[in-house]
């Protein structure tokens, strides 16, 4: 019995014996594991990153400031919004000739703008007010430009209200992006001015890259501001219209002809190139939509226009010609008892002038212009001042919208020895 007990003890320790040599082998042969790094804690895996809040998106009005851009407020859909802008031009002109001199001070214009959008981005809308003494024509209100336009279809944008008469580059560049401190003396006699009217246009037609573009106006002819006239005393005034048609190319592509000179270097060539054809029916100004009005009966002017704009680093050269015709020389009748004759300005003139950015903000320029008359008005007036050859330079501070101007010009006529010295000096800045 004893025995038994004996045998049966060393079997269970043998059996423990032979499992804890197999645990041993099986260790020593499974492969070891990676001792861990110094960095990573083998007891608790690394947190998951934590995803960024996404914001909301914004809900309240946008307001966004830029020198010379003014303060623009906007909604989140884009479907407002709304520019405020000033502008201010201070100007001194010293005149000499052979009788007098003159030197005038004046704050030549003043000048708010509002802009934007209503409803979507693509209904516009456009108010530009003057409040400069040199603003004001025959009328007194301060509009200068009211219209608002649609612009979703590329090929046919429509414009409603009063606005330039799109005839020519030198007169629809806004004032603040000239290279000279005024605009050329041709220009200011030949041109057609602001009116009242509904155009179509596009600045790309066909979708070719801005490289075609089309102008169609029908306007009132009567210019900016005017009622109905009733200063003919020869009888009703007959109603009359204005139309124009203009095209454009833009052989290398899109580039902003809109501002005089190059100080953005444009690096490669560009070129633009515009002809326009107008009628204005039964026109009672002297300057066609603009100017004197006639008392004793009315005119049908015939218009014609065609200019070129070229660009590249920093050089830029601008050149125009304008055409204004008659379709008689005179009317004449009888004002108060007294025997009048009111003649029409028939006439045709050119210039061309030169840019070339010297450092990245100052330029130098140069223009020459001549005009022509048909007529024994324009004539007279082409006798005694009708040519002008000047230069200047400009110092860009903020590109057009903050600049200082200098340019000087002799203006005579058919004797060059009798001519007029102008020299003037301006500040113009848009904030």
């Amino acid at each position: 019995m004893l025995l038994l007990k004996n045998l049966q003890a060393a079997s269970f320790f043998a059996g423990l014996l032979l499992a804890t040599t197999s645990v041993a082998r099986a260790q020593s042969t499974a492969p070891a594991e990676p001792p861990p790094s110094n960095n990573q804690d083998i007891s608790t895996p690394p947190p998951a990153p934590v995803p960024e809040p996404i914001p909301p998106p914004p809900t309240g009005p946008t307001f966004v400031a830029a020198p010379g851009k003014g303060v623009t407020v906007s909604n989140a859909d884009g479907s407002y919004s709304l520019m405020i802008r000033p502008r201010i031009q201070l100007r001194s002109t010293l005149t000499k000739d052979d009788a007098a001199s003159q030197l005038e001070i004046q704050v030549r214009t003043l000048r708010l703008v509002m802009a934007g959008n209503v409803f979507t981005p693509d209904l516009k809308y456009y108010i530009q007010l003057a409040f400069g003494g040199n603003d004001f024509d025959t009328n007194s209100s301060p509009i200068f430009d009211a219209f608002i336009e649609y612009t979703k279809f590329r090929d046919f944008n429509i414009r409603l209200g009063q606005y330039f008469v799109p005839f020519d580059r030198a007169r629809t560049t806004r004032e603040f992006g000239l290279q000279f401190v005024d605009r050329q003396g041709v220009v200011r006699e030949l041109t057609l001015d602001r009116d009242i009217g509904i155009m179509l246009s596009s600045q790309d037609v066909l979708g070719l890259g801005n490289r075609l573009g089309y102008h169609l106006f029908v306007g009132s002819g009567d210019g900016r501001n005017r009622f109905a006239d009733s200063k003919n005393v020869n009888g009703p005034q007959k109603p009359g219209a204005l139309f124009i048609a203009r095209l454009l190319a833009r052989p290398f592509g899109a580039f902003d002809d809109d501002l005089e000179g190059d100080t953005t270097r444009t690096p490669k060539p560009k070129l633009m190139i515009g002809v326009a054809a107008g009628y204005n029916l039964s026109s009672d100004r002297d300057h066609s939509t603009f100017g004197t009005t006639y008392t004793l009966g009315t005119f049908n002017y015939v218009h014609a226009a065609a200019d070129i704009v070229f660009k590249w680093k920093g050089f830029s050269f601008f050149q125009e010609f304008l055409y204004r015709d008659a379709n008689k020389a005179s009317n004449t009748g009888t004002v108060n008892g007294m025997p009048v004759t009111e003649r029409s300005r028939s006439g045709y003139g050119y210039f061309a002038q030169a840019g070339q950015m010297v450092t990245r903000q100052l330029e130098i320029v140069a223009r020459a212009e001549t005009l022509k008359g048909k007529d024994s008005v324009l004539k007279a007036l082409a006798r005694t001042s009708g040519k002008q050859v000047g230069g200047g330079a400009n110092l860009y501070l903020n590109s057009h919208y903050f600049k200082f101007q200098a340019d000087y010009f002799y203006v005579f006529g058919d004797d060059f020895g009798r001519g007029q010295h102008v020299a003037r000096l301006q500040f113009d800045a848009s904030f």
